[in-house]
């Protein structure tokens, strides 16, 4: 027993040092300038960052075509093109210092991703009430989705989404240990909490609604408490955030804007592929799943954009196909990787089954399961109403809180299987770090260094 603790242990803090290590090395050699709509969001802080710190504004759909994303995560690179325009000379301070905030904000991301996996873990420690902080099931499993570390190295609002949620899942695992019976200041730093992962991206609101659901559940019995403590936390969030949607509204007529005008709600705004494909796309799925094999299918993508890099904006990019290691042998690569990594997406899936049966009276694994389901399906709407014939707006990314918190609901189980039958837990964490190994280049950016930085 004591040999396989010693195990899992050392895989621990192995896999921590390497994701460290992957972090560092993206930060060297990915410029953000290769995200995704990368120059708009440039513009987004460029236009904040002329303001600061005399005044604030938000930018109009005329300065940028992002102009409907909250901004909050705009906010620490605004801040680092004013510090840079302090420090440096230039003749053109936007656009030489787009380089060194960009970085900055790689550095600040990289690190608001650790503090997530650091507090996931503390809620995992309150929830299954282990005297140890180390969870090697959740620690792998996160560290497997190639989608963290493409994220994490643009500038966007998701790693903020995923920070703030791992807060609010905390908050929410306390709040079910004391029958909702909680002070004045936590539910004040509850609604703080909403407001930030509010002012984050617009997907955050998905992660709402499973409170508001869960009011009518059997799991609730207070429901009266229930009521008052989130409304109360709600009205402090909608202070902190309410004032961008009513901006939105006023200027564009709705609380939700988006730089396309929605078609009406029909399945028939998506071809039949797009929710079943063909077997020619099947086969390009574990072949070469990159861009534009699977035009616009809606699973297929999101799949192979978890595991691998459809879009080619991260380990390659179709721009620059001369200049990175392997990038016209990496779609077949790519291939391989979501070949193998169906056992991983299905030992996820397996775990998330076990942990609702173990736990089926749960309020908290409820609520899990209630916004990986309200995220999905918000998500699978957004698609029918904005449908793109490549299938653009179909990004692992925009959509990266489902794969957290499905690997969370996962490693509860996963990490039991530990007291239970720790044979078996070791052989599968042996074999998802094969898995780990194999998938390795997927995590990295395959650019030289400093490339375009």
């Amino acid at each position: 027993m004591q040999l396989y603790e010693k195990y899992s242990n050392f895989l621990f803090f192995g896999i921590i040092t390497t994701s460290i290590y992957v972090l560092i090395y993206n930060i060297l050699h990915y410029s953000p300038i290769l995200g995704y709509d990368a120059e708009a969001h440039h513009l987004y802080v460029d236009y904040i960052s002329r303001y600061l710190p005399r005044s604030f504004r938000l930018p109009t759909d005329l300065d940028t075509r992002e102009f409907f994303n909250p901004p909050l995560a705009y906010i620490f690179p605004a801040i680092s093109q004013i510090l840079c325009r302090n420090i440096i000379d230039s003749t053109n301070y936007l656009q030489d210092c787009r380089p060194i905030y960009g970085t900055a904000t790689q550095i600040f991301q990289s690190f608001i991703y650790l503090m997530t996996i650091w507090i996931n873990l503390i809620t995992f420690r309150n929830f299954t009430k282990s005297r140890s902080l180390i969870n090697t099931s959740y620690v792998l499993l996160i560290s497997m989705l190639a989608v963290n570390y493409r994220t994490i190295s643009m500038i966007r609002g998701e790693p903020y989404i995923l920070f703030f949620l791992s807060i609010f899942l905390y908050l929410i695992s306390k709040t079910q240990d004391k029958n909702y019976e909680i002070n004045l200041k936590n539910k004040v730093f509850l609604g703080i909490t909403i407001g930030f992962i509010a002012l984050s991206r617009q997907w955050g609101f998905l992660l709402f609604l499973p409170i508001i659901f869960l009011l009518f559940s059997k799991v609730v019995n207070n429901k009266s408490l229930y009521f008052k403590n989130w409304a109360l936390s709600a009205i402090v969030g909608f202070f902190i955030s309410g004032w961008f949607y009513i901006n939105l509204y006023l200027k564009y007529g709705t609380f939700t804007a988006f730089n396309m005008s929605p078609k009406s709600f029909a399945f028939s705004n998506q071809p039949f592929s797009f929710y079943i494909p063909s077997l020619e796309n099947i086969s390009f799925l574990f072949s070469k799943p990159i861009r534009p094999h699977l035009d616009n299918q809606f699973i297929s993508i999101l799949y192979s954009d978890l595991w691998g890099d459809y879009w080619g904006y991260f380990s390659f990019t179709s721009r620059y196909l001369d200049v990175g290691r392997n990038q016209l042998e990496i779609g077949d690569f790519f291939g391989n990787v979501n070949k193998i990594s169906i056992i991983t997406f299905s030992l996820i899936i397996f775990f998330c089954f076990m942990t609702n049966k173990t736990y089926k009276n749960s309020y908290f694994v409820k609520y899990l399961n209630l916004a990986i389901i309200a995220s999905l399906i918000g998500y699978f709407i957004f698609s029918i109403l904005y449908p793109v014939p490549s299938g653009d707006q179909i990004k692992s990314t925009y959509i990266i809180q489902v794969f957290h918190l499905l690997v969370f609901l996962s490693s509860i189980y996963f990490e039991k299987l530990k007291e239970t039958n720790i044979r078996v837990y070791a052989l599968l964490l042996s074999i998802l770090i094969g898995i780990y190994i194999y998938n390795f280049q997927t995590y990295l950016s395959h650019f030289p260094i400093n490339f375009l930085g």
